[in-house]
């Protein structure tokens, strides 16, 4: 028998758990001597390494003085807390790291809460004690009292504490002594962290993520919860609605390092991937062939927030895109549910084309859509919505716990501005020079508020929120309060008409850009939308005259990302999303129809 420990790595977004998981790689000694590849190499996937946030978790592991260590690293933003959720099914323990000038932040709370309903053992990593102004003391009271807060077990609560610094590679048990290594920390994993109990009797494996291979197909990874499971054993899939399915294994891998090691048996207590299994789903349990016994399968959060997705019909249909059909967009999002657990997916009333997709946040959904669009999808989509429950017949929405952080100065403006959409605040303190301000906000006033917080701020706020619960609909929220400059007709925009109307507002479009009619090429200064023709050039004679050969002076183009497309359309515009171009247009293109319809 192996010794074996399984620790889920845990943390707010950017405290520095990749880092971490670097190291714990590079004392593990997985790259050749004198090599250090230890540059974030979990978030492979290119959307992770441009934003710098873990999306999906994953596992490694590493040998330590004759122990084997499964790392689990997660992502610390909670619109993915489906992915978090079905992970600390898989460990025994948990490294809590958190940032020694920040301290605990709302995520940190979050994951915390799911690791100690589960029973997992905490060891609390108090990082970056290399940043100036940073408070190792006080962090380390703030932490405990966050135990208290979710009601820890004593012996939770009883937790050891490590300081260091990931990025510089050192952990020790007191922050003013720095060491040059980490072996600190991987001692005490070994020391403090429980091995697996070895459960005897029938096996059993709860499916918590899947992987995939070109060669082999879907692979299920899970970690044995009893038994042994045995290469080409004869088992029984139990599927989350009770239904159950005869199969057999072909092949058993363990983890090594970063990839996979074929095996003949796995005992109870180790994290394995299954190989030939053809229909399963997250939350199946693989049993015993003769008598099968389920575990509980992983209970997520509900969705609050939905989106419409449909085809791309505008004018530009099929330019830049391979794959636009509707039957394309069906099957891409189907195989997108099998993986994400916290997605859900429903057809939109009689159309074919048109599907209500519910995720936990806009950040959850926008990263689905960045995905498809890189893969070569062309589709459009429509402006999030909350999803409202009715509980004991009164209408509830999401509710969620917001916290900006901003130098002092600001704070009033962005008391004024979140109260503006329905937030109430709860506390707020000064640490030193910035204050952390902390409300209670409804789900629909957050969308849209994080552009307007920046500009407000000149860039200074750090903005963080987490669902809390559903309460009573909170009334009417104003949005944003500009309207649209909308095309004409189809062509290609001209700097001369372009520059007659950049009195009217902003536009969204560079000169030379085509446009099609209903496309919104900018923000007018009033309320109501404007009909603007860019395509319109300049009439030219031979005669000359001293006012109209000015040259045409351009101001450069607002550019937007796709969550801020998604959170400054209205209702009756789609962001349309094409491999190479995000525009935003109206939903019925014509200027005509439009307002006929304005009128019913």
């Amino acid at each position: 028998m192996q010794d074996i420990r399984n620790i889920a790595v845990i943390a707010h977004v950017d405290h520095g758990k990749t880092t971490l998981v670097d190291k714990m790689m590079l004392a593990g000694k997985l790259f050749r001597d004198g090599q250090d590849n230890s540059g974030e190499v979990l978030d492979s996937n290119d959307l992770e390494r441009e934003r710098g946030i873990t999306i999906l978790s994953k596992n490694v592991s590493i040998n330590w003085k004759g122990t084997k260590i499964n790392i689990l690293d997660t992502p610390g933003h909670s619109d993915f807390g489906g992915e978090v959720e079905r992970v600390l099914n898989m460990a025994d323990g948990c490294l809590l790291l958190v940032d020694a000038f920040e301290g605990p932040m709302p995520q940190t709370r979050f994951v915390l809460q799911k690791a100690l309903q589960l029973g997992l053992k905490p060891i609390v990593v108090v990082n970056k004690v290399d940043k100036p102004n940073c408070r190792p003391e006080e962090v380390y009271e703030m932490v405990f009292d966050l135990m208290c807060d979710l009601d820890a077990t004593e012996e939770q609560l009883d937790f050891t504490v490590v300081y260091g610094s990931a990025k510089n590679g050192w952990m020790s048990d007191d922050y003013n002594k720095p060491t040059d290594n980490i072996d600190y920390l991987l001692d005490k994993i070994v020391e403090i962290i429980p091995a697996p109990k070895q459960l005897e009797g029938t096996p059993q494996l709860l499916i918590t993520s899947l992987d995939y291979s070109s060669y082999t197909g879907r692979i299920a990874v899970g970690r044995v919860h009893r038994g042994t499971l045995k290469d080409g054993m004869s088992v029984t899939i139990c599927h989350r609605d009770g239904s159950q399915e005869k199969t057999k294994i072909k092949e058993l891998h363990t983890f090594e390092g970063m990839g996979h090691k074929k095996t003949d048996h796995v005992d109870s207590g180790d994290i394995c991937a299954v190989v030939g299994l053809e229909k399963f789903e997250i939350g199946d349990t693989i049993c015993d062939y003769e008598n099968p016994e389920p575990l509980p399968p992983i209970a997520v959060d509900e969705p609050t927030m939905s989106m419409l997705f449909t085809i791309n019909d505008s004018p530009f249909f099929g330019k830049e895109g391979k794959f636009c059909t509707s039957r394309h967009i069906q099957d891409r999002l189907n195989k997108e549910l099998e993986k994400n657990l916290a997605l859900r997916v429903q057809p939109y009333e009689d159309t074919t084309d048109k599907w209500i997709v519910s995720g936990r946040g806009v950040l959850h959904l926008s990263v689905l859509i960045e995905t498809m669009r890189r893969e070569g999808y062309e589709l459009q989509v429509g402006q999030p919505q909350v999803i409202y429950k009715e509980i004991d017949g009164v209408k509830c929405e999401p509710i969620e716990e917001l916290t900006i952080n901003v130098p002092e100065e600001f704070a009033s403006k962005m008391i004024d501005m979140v109260t503006r959409r329905k937030g109430d605040m709860t506390s707020m303190l000064n640490m030193g020079e910035r204050v952390d301000i902390e409300f209670d906000i409804p789900s629909r006033g957050i969308i849209g508020l994080r552009t307007n917080v920046l500009t407000a701020s000149q860039g200074e706020a750090i903005m963080a929120h987490r669902f809390k619960e559903y309460q009573p609909y909170k009334g009417e929220i104003t949005r944003r309060s500009n309207g649209s400059m909308i095309a004409l007709e189809t062509g290609t925009a001209y700097a001369y008409a372009i520059d007659k109307l950049q009195d009217r507002g902003k536009f969204f479009i560079d000169p030379g850009e085509e446009v099609y009619g209903g496309e919104v090429v900018g923000e007018h200064v009033h309320d109501n939308d404007l009909v603007v023709n860019v395509t319109k050039a300049k009439q030219l004679t031979n005669v000359r005259a001293s006012g109209s050969d000015d040259k045409a002076r351009v101001i450069p183009k607002t550019v937007m990302s796709l969550e801020e497309c998604l959170e400054y359309i209205r209702e009756d515009e789609y962001v349309e999303v094409t491999p190479k171009s995000m525009r935003m247009r109206k939903v019925i293109l014509d200027h005509l129809e439009r307002k006929r319809s304005n009128k019913d």
